[in-house]
């Protein structure tokens, strides 16, 4: 059994009165980011320490029960240490700190005591050392009997900080942190601006982390820019997605009446609203609609790929244009299915990756060169994810 073990103590540095664990990360507040990322690696229970409940963090812990997880909340380590089951493994995260999902599964497994830590002429101030040029970064697995130990001792210990040193005495494991993740935004600090920053970095990882070119640089710096502002504002995955999708319908309508320019350009940005309202639905657990999201801002472009194909045949007096856009959804789906969820390359491409190069051969009045290049690059992609199937062990 997992167990988490969370902190909301300190005060941000530069919002006086306002928990460190109370700001906004990500698109929500950072305690929800954290156990959210608990939920993630398995854990069925989550307790979370606290010095005062501000009606910030009861919002925030009404939010996380949501999640269908047992949370509680304690003062003290002897009451930490009363919530936990016996047998858990419990993993603690740091007041303050931001991670990833991939990073904090290196914790996750079996195992007993073990800190994450980082070189200490890497690490900025405000990190624990815990001995042989190392700090721990923020990520801890404990056994339960080191909150008992911690209730036995004066209560005027810092829990967090003795913890860190309790498993270090007893010849915790050290698990070295990942070169690459502090640039995925890692990090321990009370500062909201600096949380902000590294908010930024995470969700534009959430959001590009397995996807190509046209993802990482136009869809996650439009979420990163827009999330922030809808989800204090709680406006609805739904809201955004029939904005988006009345978007997208007008961009249909106008490639059949004879605006394939204006009118692909309305099905892209619908497309891209269908992502952002499947981020926004992911943020909030709502698994089914993040999926029927996802789908419809795949298939979106190719409806719109489909009628252009159409018309332009018909406006030329000619096959090629509808062959090469039903070419380029055949070989488009396959190369989504063949690549399936995991990592892709930079340069591979995806449906409204292909839909720009459409509308590019649009706005020159040359739908052959746009729907051919588009089945071309499909067609490259789905050749590299075949081949990298086949050298799977």
């Amino acid at each position: 059994m997992l167990a988490g073990l969370l902190f909301a103590i300190h005060d941000a540095d530069d919002r006086p009165a306002m928990l460190t664990g109370t700001l906004p990360f990500g698109g929500v507040t950072l305690i929800e980011y954290q156990a959210r990322l608990l939920v993630a690696a398995g854990a069925s229970q989550i307790v979370i320490l606290v010095a005062r409940l501000t009606p910030e963090l009861l919002g925030a812990i009404s939010r996380i029960g949501k999640r269908g997880i047992a949370v509680d909340t304690v003062r003290t380590a002897a009451e930490a240490a009363e919530k936990l089951h016996p047998l858990a493994r419990v993993l603690m995260l740091a007041d303050g700190l931001t991670t990833t999902a991939d990073t904090l599964g290196a914790l996750a497994r079996e195992g007993g005591d073990a800190l994450l830590v980082m070189p200490e002429d890497q690490a900025t101030q405000g990190y624990e050392r815990v001995g042989s040029g190392m700090v721990w970064a923020g990520v801890a697995r404990i056994e339960p009997r080191r909150l008992a130990e911690l209730a036995a001792m004066p209560r005027d210990y810092d829990v967090q900080s003795t913890l860190v040193r309790l498993a270090s005495q007893a010849r915790a494991v050290h698990v070295l942190l990942p070169q690459d993740a502090v640039r995925g935004g890692h990090g321990v600090g009370h500062s909201g601006a600096a949380l902000d920053a590294r908010g930024r970095t995470v969700l534009a990882g959430m959001i590009s982390g397995h996807s190509g070119w046209f993802e990482r640089f136009v869809t996650a710096p439009l979420a990163r820019t827009l999330i922030p502002l809808l989800v204090p504002r709680a406006v609805p995955a739904l809201a955004v997605a029939g904005s988006a999708g009345a978007i997208g319908v007008v961009g249909l309508l106008l490639i059949a009446f004879a605006y394939p320019g204006s009118g692909l350009l309305l099905a892209l940005l619908g497309s891209l609203g269908l992502s952002l309202a499947a981020t926004l639905a992911n943020l909030r657990d709502e698994s089914a609609s993040e999926r029927w999201l996802h789908m419809t801002a795949g298939v979106l472009p190719g409806l719109a790929v489909l009628i252009y194909g159409r018309w332009a045949a018909e406006a030329q007096a000619e096959s090629t244009p509808e062959v090469l856009a039903l070419g380029l959804i055949v070989l488009a789906a396959l190369g989504e299915r063949a690549s399936g969820d995991a990592l892709r390359r930079t340069w591979w491409g995806s449906a409204p990756a292909y839909l720009a190069l459409v509308w590019a051969g649009a706005l020159v009045s040359a739908p052959g060169a746009g729907l051919g290049l588009a089945s071309g690059y499909a067609a490259i992609t789905l050749a590299a994810a075949i081949e990298r199937l086949r050298r799977r062990p």
